[in-house]
């Protein structure tokens, strides 16, 4: 194994912990809710949370590069960069909602790591590192063993991002084929098919920091990760994960076929 990731892999689990604290002491309490640009939602949790991480990895790596959902994207020289989402769902998080986590991705070279997802309020962490398996908490995961969509679970987030991408009767498509569909939404679905609770989650208005995290733990836990158009980059606003069994199915589906 690679010390390098090694090293930056046991960290960011401690860091990821520690920084989603901070945010959990900030849930359930009365906050000043900001509306950004594009009409998301950002409190002083957001912006306090990615602070301590960037703060925290720079400290020990400070030849890396970050790139956050609140403060930007700052260059390295390193060749490693960290993706970070302090807290993915902060809708949720500002209406008292428990689904909510901070997001923690590395790359290498452009190549996604490592993944580390907290969600202090559900008392879970799911992590992996490339070529060392997937896990929540001290327990590895797996995606499932279904293989027929007819069969199949899927997670989404909220049908009003196919309704804005005009892909609203492809989804509902996608729910007319599968068994049992929940709008869990944000980090939790993706993780949800890594352990194996579901076979597919399908996301259309997603950004890196929402994915980088995802896609490692995803992939070290058997499944795949991907877009829409059947590539796999994480700079793409249309996401499928799936346990790979059911990948090409849903995509035919979503793609209208």
């Amino acid at each position: 194994m690679n010390p390098e990731w090694r090293s930056r892999y046991e960290a960011a689990l401690e860091i990821t912990r520690r920084a989603a604290q901070k945010a959990l002491a900030y849930f359930d309490t009365s906050l000043a809710v900001e509306w950004k640009n594009d009409h998301s939602p950002v409190t002083i949790a957001d912006r306090e949370t990615e602070q301590e991480l960037r703060t925290s990895l720079a400290t020990l790596f400070p030849g890396d590069g970050f790139l956050g959902e609140e403060y930007g994207d700052t260059p390295g020289t390193s060749g490693f960069r960290w993706i970070l989402d302090p807290i993915d769902g902060t809708r949720n998080f500002v209406r008292c909602i428990p689904i909510w986590g901070t997001l923690v991705g590395l790359e290498d070279k452009g190549e996604q790591i490592a993944g580390v997802v907290a969600a202090p309020a559900l008392g879970q962490t799911w992590h992996a590192l490339r070529g060392a398996g997937a896990f929540r908490n001290d327990r590895p995961i797996r995606v499932s063993e279904v293989g027929e969509l007819s069969d199949a679970t899927v997670f989404y987030s909220s049908l009003s991002w196919f309704v804005k991408a005009n892909r609203q009767d492809v989804f509902l498509e996608l729910i007319r084929r599968t068994q049992r569909q929940r709008g869990f939404g944000d980090f939790y679905g993706f993780v949800l098919v890594a352990q194996g609770s579901g076979e597919a989650m399908a996301e259309h208005g997603a950004h890196a920091w929402d994915v980088a995290a995802i896609k490692p733990i995803i992939e070290e836990a058997g499944g795949r990760f991907g877009n829409w158009d059947g590539n796999s980059t994480i700079h793409h606003p249309d996401i499928i994960v799936s346990n790979g069994r059911l990948h090409d199915a849903v995509l035919r589906v979503l793609n209208g076929g």
